[in-house]
């Protein structure tokens, strides 16, 4: 039996067959010293949002905080990145716990004293910006679990690399961006984890559940273009030219039977959403071009080639019926993430460490959902546990929640203590125990 003082406790932790728990008060505790914190921090960042690849004062906030905490800092990784190592007393394993920093090019629309005002330049457009799906959470609580496992260092086994990701939502057009970036200027060669954790908010649990599954969790996402020339001509003139806008109206419809029809989705679900169309500059005239961009997500290789063939034949065809044409990108291959795969080995050995946590009935084995997330990059190098965190007022019902994305997303702020905690007794427990690999 080994002991650990962290946070003036001296508590012993239980050694179960090749696995060691550090029992949940050990968590708890630090979850309470840390939690005025962390809540500062999330409503600081979530009231001064930035978009992808442009995190500066974000990023300045977490590397102030780890130098704070003496942790080796590196800054200005996949642009706006930012690592803290902590480095335990004691020899013990690897581990990495990734928050991301983006916000999204959403106008809030919430009531809160600390609500984004923030606005600028996207896409050509001047829009809001709001942390309309939870980064400033993540952020926060993986500041919070940097803070209390600085405090334990004497008595900590192991190394942990936190790993503050940018433009999780997507870099902007034209630049490289998000987990890939991170990964491709060496992250994973200066350190190699033996596992990595990742948490996110959501919206389909109450605040004080846990959802985790092993195996499959997130889709893979595909982006993809369709650009679909005709002829310009006057409005009231139509037999002159070539409609793209019928074209691309017929191309949105016909694609709509893709899933629907050509794919069994009893076996696995997949999804095909349009999410622009442009075209046009004036209400009489019918343009040269319509451009289509969309999403299209998927668990399984061959039900994912199975939309890209349909939906570029539909669009050739239904272009040639009306006598246009096409241009296409699907997908478009700077764009994709695959799945978010949960290590099954991991994930069943580390949710003991979520039940101690919240207890065991609020965590909640989930179905796939088919958002996505470019944790799966890391996840594909090393074994890697996500799990959602719940983020609805527990008398609120689920079905009335604004989703994530959403201008009315709304965080319960309980949720920022369950999160902090649930990640602070898995980074104890992988760190105290012989579950995981220790490099030499």
């Amino acid at each position: 039996m080994r002991r650990i003082l962290g946070l003036g406790l001296m508590l012993s932790i239980t050694v179960i067959g090749q696995a060691a728990e550090v029992p949940a008060e050990v968590a708890a505790a630090a979850t309470r010293q840390v939690s005025a914190q962390v809540l500062g921090w999330r409503r600081d960042i979530h009231q001064h949002p930035e978009l992808g690849n442009r995190e500066t004062r974000t990023a300045a906030l977490v590397a102030a905080q780890l130098r704070a905490l003496g942790l080796e800092v590196q800054t200005g990784i996949a642009k706006t990145g930012v690592t803290g190592l902590l480095k335990g007393a004691l020899p013990g394993p690897r581990i990495a716990i990734r928050a991301d920093m983006d916000a999204l090019p959403v106008t809030e629309d919430n009531a809160l004293p600390f609500a984004s005002k923030v606005r600028t330049d996207f896409n050509g457009s001047t829009v809001g910006v709001m942390h309309a799906c939870g980064h400033d959470a993540h952020t926060a609580m993986t500041l919070g679990v940097a803070t209390a496992l600085a405090a334990m260092r004497a008595e900590l086994h192991g190394e942990v690399l936190f790993i503050f990701q940018p433009a999780e939502e997507g870099p902007p057009a034209g630049e490289p961006g998000g987990a890939e970036l991170m990964l491709d200027e060496g992250l994973f060669d200066r350190f190699k984890p033996a596992a990595i954790f990742g948490m996110h908010v959501f919206y389909t649990l109450h605040a004080g559940q846990i959802g985790v599954r092993e195996g499959p969790m997130l889709a893979g996402s595909d982006r993809f273009q369709i650009t679909v020339q005709g002829r310009q001509t006057h409005g009231a003139q139509p037999w002159r030219g070539v409609d793209p806008i019928v074209t691309a109206a017929l191309i949105v419809n016909q694609a709509q039977t893709i899933v629907s029809r050509q794919l069994n989705i009893s076996e696995l679900p997949a999804v095909l959403s349009f999410g622009m169309i442009h075209g046009g500059l004036r209400w009489n005239i019918i343009p040269d071009q319509v451009a289509l961009e969309g999403t299209i997500r998927s668990f399984d290789p061959a039900m994912r080639q199975q939309v890209f063939d349909h939906l570029q034949a539909i669009a050739e065809h239904v272009a040639a019926a009306q006598g246009a044409s096409v241009v296409t990108k699907i997908p478009l291959p700077e764009a994709v993430n695959p799945v978010t795969v949960n290590d099954p080995a991991l994930t069943r050995r580390m949710r003991g460490s979520l039940e101690r946590a919240v207890g065991a009935d609020q965590v909640i084995t989930i179905t796939p959902n088919m958002v996505a997330e470019d944790f799966a990059r890391f996840a594909d190098q090393v074994p890697g546990m996500y799990f959602f965190v719940g983020s609805v007022p527990p008398t609120q019902a689920l079905a009335s929640a604004a989703a994530n994305h959403s201008p009315l997303f709304m965080l319960d702020e309980a949720a920022l203590d369950v999160g902090t905690r649930a990640m602070l007794q898995v980074a104890l427990d992988a760190l105290s125990g012989q579950a995981l690999a220790t490099p030499r």
